[in-house]
């Protein structure tokens, strides 16, 4: 090949724009979420000290390191979990609540209202893939306080829902009592349920819920 034929061949095409991810970045979402679903797991299985980032590796199938990429440390991995857990109930929370709306003819009632709030929690506290809220519970302490500030953000969102509903049922007299102890001891008592509830067993999430509303209300139907 000649002097003149190198001087004419069009240089080689490179390509435009970013270069193109590999498959861990292309994955890396999908990846973030399964360490979080094993996590959560494994933490309410087995509780936070006892369970090593190894462990929560080996579960999704990652090197042992691997969970360091996505997270600092296992605190940290600790509070995503939580802060998972209540961007889901969130959403969970305004999907049931808009499906109510949307499927009553009419208004819904405070006592309508704290129904579906009350069944809601009962699905993200007990539901499918449910490990989340009950971290939240048993593993409170392990958070620093900045953590502790993000995850509470979430938390008095979720519970904001609930004030008006209450203070609408003590103005009717269906609820007893100082409304904010009530929502206290209503809380208290839901969250409980993560100690002793079997799923498929005698009691279902509907049953609890009808339980729920005739402990707390007066003349509850």
């Amino acid at each position: 090949m000649d002097e003149d034929t190198l001087l004419t061949e069009a240089p080689p095409r490179r390509s435009r724009g970013r270069p193109r991810k590999t498959f861990d970045e292309r994955d890396d979402g999908n990846r973030r979420q399964a360490l979080l679903r094993a996590a959560a797991r494994l933490f309410r299985q087995n509780g936070f000290s006892a369970t090593s980032t190894r462990d929560i590796a080996a579960a999704v199938g990652m090197r042992s390191g691997s969970p360091f990429y996505h997270f600092e440390n296992k605190e940290a991995l600790l509070a995503a979990v939580m802060e998972e857990g209540m961007q889901r109930a969130l959403a969970h929370q305004r999907a049931r609540m808009a499906e109510a709306v949307a499927a009553s003819p009419a208004p819904l009632s405070a006592r309508e209202c704290l129904r579906v709030l009350v069944r809601g929690h009962f699905d993200n506290l007990l539901g499918p893939e449910s490990d989340h809220i009950p971290v939240m519970l048993y593993e409170w302490r392990v958070l620093s306080d900045e953590q502790k500030h993000a995850v509470n953000q979430l938390k008095d969102e979720y519970e904001a829902v609930w004030v008006p509903v209450l203070q609408a049922l003590r103005r009717e007299g269906a609820l007893g009592g100082d409304q904010r102890v009530a929502r206290l001891m209503l809380f208290g008592a839901l969250n409980w349920t993560a100690q002793w509830f079997v799923p498929g067993g005698a009691a279902s999430l509907d049953d609890l819920t009808d339980t729920t509303l005739q402990l707390f209300l007066k003349d509850a139907s």
